[in-house]
């Protein structure tokens, strides 16, 4: 019996690239017919981001220093790659940026019910297509609700910060192992692959990943 891949992939659902680049790989694995286990980790993109948010356009100007021309057209580049791989982006100009170390205190949670990969999806798509605040512990109750998991009980998770020291360590963790930016990509805890790569680029890694392997 073939041992599964270990994917290891650090990321933050304010991230576009973290779902454009997990897409790409998942369509890379379905070529392949790799068999693969992934492993989600937390990583906050703006861990001072204030409880309001920050408009999207306003945020990306003031961190990287994009005028409203080059944010326009990074916006429609991702729109189009995500039409591609199946990601309904729902761009508007009053978009806002979140703090997410409250929906990562949920995916932990999720986790301890293997439910994790199905949590992490709709946090996206809750973000990305339907503009919900994931700063907010009601809605995120909420989504946690809708994929079947306990509403009540999430919301008591976030109320009571039961997983906040665990979800903290486990950030440290991976800024300690030299992680600066999402997606982050560990292969068999060992060969570390960054951004979204391409379809293509991720099938190439895996074949290599598998002639190794033999």
């Amino acid at each position: 019996m073939t041992t599964p891949l270990r994917i290891d992939i650090v990321s933050d659902v304010m991230c576009p690239w973290c779902i454009i680049g997990y897409r790409q790989l998942t369509h890379a694995l379905d070529a392949t017919g790799t068999a693969h286990d992934i492993h989600w980790h937390p990583f906050e993109l703006n861990p001072d981001m204030p409880h309001e948010g920050q408009n999207l356009r306003e945020h990306v100007a003031e961190k990287y220093g994009a005028t409203p021309e080059q944010s326009a057209q990074s916006r429609k580049h991702m729109t189009e790659l995500g039409t591609e791989l199946g990601i309904d982006f729902r761009y508007t100009d009053e978009m806002r940026m979140h703090n997410t170390f409250n929906a990562h205190q949920l995916l932990h949670w999720a986790d301890q019910q293997d439910r994790k990969n199905d949590l992490k999806m709709a946090l996206f798509t809750a973000h990305f297509t339907d503009q919900r605040d994931l700063s907010d512990t009601a809605v995120l109750a909420s989504i946690a609700g809708e994929i079947g998991l306990d509403t009540a009980e999430a919301q008591a998770v976030l109320d009571d910060q039961r997983f906040a020291s665990d979800v903290r360590q486990q950030q440290s963790f991976w800024v300690q192992q030299g992680i600066s930016g999402v997606p982050a990509m560990i292969f068999n805890r060992q060969h570390l692959v960054t951004g979204a790569q391409g379809v293509d680029n991720y099938t190439n890694i895996l074949t290599q990943l598998s002639k190794e392997a033999n």
